[in-house]
């Protein structure tokens, strides 16, 4: 095994000197795959034929293992690779499951060139009294992180329940966007893994859960909560109206293909998306005139929206009981 994980440093450390001489040389980046092909040279030469001792799959890690270091280093995530030393940091593995067996009742495991071999099955025992104790730190953790986001929704939704008469918000579904990707055996999914993470993000900002605050408590306070449609709220233009999706041309920037206007994609957005609120009070048979006067300042609109306009709130103010008849 010893031997095994000299021949990979040696693979390593030869294909970053001939990596060093091509550039010094004026050359481009060795990709993996015409390094690999050096390898089986290397594997047939007169001076290295030591290295068909070892299997070949560790000797094609340690090339993925430069490319990778050089790919870190050209993304400025870390330092430009160094040769490796002996005795630090040896290792080798195998990429293929297939090739591997493993025997749990007898404690042994069958490497290519190696054989069986036994091994101390002792690290994280499930049940044991270390693995509870990890477990109930993680719970502990988790538990914590729940609480810090559940105080921020309460305090946000809080905060803007006492302060605004009214709060137009996107009718998103959640349930829908939050989907998995993963699709089934006829019909595979795409971007499987992307659309994971974009799940993770959307419910740990816990849209649902905020919104479902933000409904009770604006009604507690006799405010309301107008969810609009979402369709094409940052792709709508503020000043002719006209909707293109070229209309954003990024993340964070608006600018109309027809009459120029400039300005934040998300301020657009919340723009739109109370503009839409308004329409859809004077829709329900609010006054048209204080909602279109509205539009430009949502402060204005919470000093003129009061229950003279709209019918009370279907919730109710704390402290107050409910009566049927």
């Amino acid at each position: 095994m010893r031997r095994y994980a000299g021949s990979c440093r040696f693979i390593f450390n030869k294909a970053l000197a001939l990596q060093k001489e091509n550039h010094e040389a004026g050359g481009k980046f060795i990709g993996y795959v015409a390094l690999a092909k050096r390898l089986t040279a290397w594997r047939n030469g007169a001076d290295t034929v030591w290295l068909k001792e070892s299997p070949v799959h560790p000797l094609q890690q340690a090339l993925k293992d430069l490319e990778r270091a050089y790919t870190n280093f050209f993304a400025k995530r870390a330092d430009f690779p160094r040769f490796k030393k002996k005795g630090q940091h040896d290792s080798f593995r195998y990429p293929d499951p297939k090739q591997i067996k493993l025997d749990e009742a007898n404690d042994r495991i069958f490497l290519p060139k190696l054989g069986w071999l036994r091994y101390r099955n002792s690290r994280k025992t499930k049940f044991s009294n270390n693995w509870k104790r990890a477990r109930a730190r993680v719970q502990r953790l988790h538990a914590r992180i729940g609480n810090c986001r559940r105080d921020f929704l309460h305090k946000t939704s809080s905060i803007i329940s006492q302060n605004h008469a009214i709060v137009c918000i996107e009718d998103l579904q959640v349930r829908n966007m939050s989907g998995s990707a993963t699709g089934t055996t006829e019909a595979p999914g795409r971007n499987v893994r992307a659309k994971s993470g974009l799940n993770k993000a959307i419910l740990d900002q816990g849209w649902f859960e905020f919104r479902r605050q933000l409904d009770y408590k604006l009604a507690w306070n006799g405010a309301y909560l107008i969810a609009v449609p979402p369709h094409h709220t940052s792709q709508t233009c503020l000043s002719c109206g006209h909707v293109a999706k070229d209309n954003r041309q990024s993340q964070a920037r608006f600018e109309c293909v027809v009459c120029g206007f400039k300005e934040n994609a998300d301020v657009v957005g919340a723009r739109n998306i109370l503009s839409r609120g308004m329409e859809k009070l004077r829709d329900e048979g609010q006054n048209t005139a204080r909602a279109r006067a509205g539009c430009a300042s949502t402060a204005r609109i919470a000093c003129e929206v009061s229950g003279a306009v709209r019918p009370p709130a279907t919730g109710t103010r704390r402290g107050e009981s409910v009566h049927a008849g």
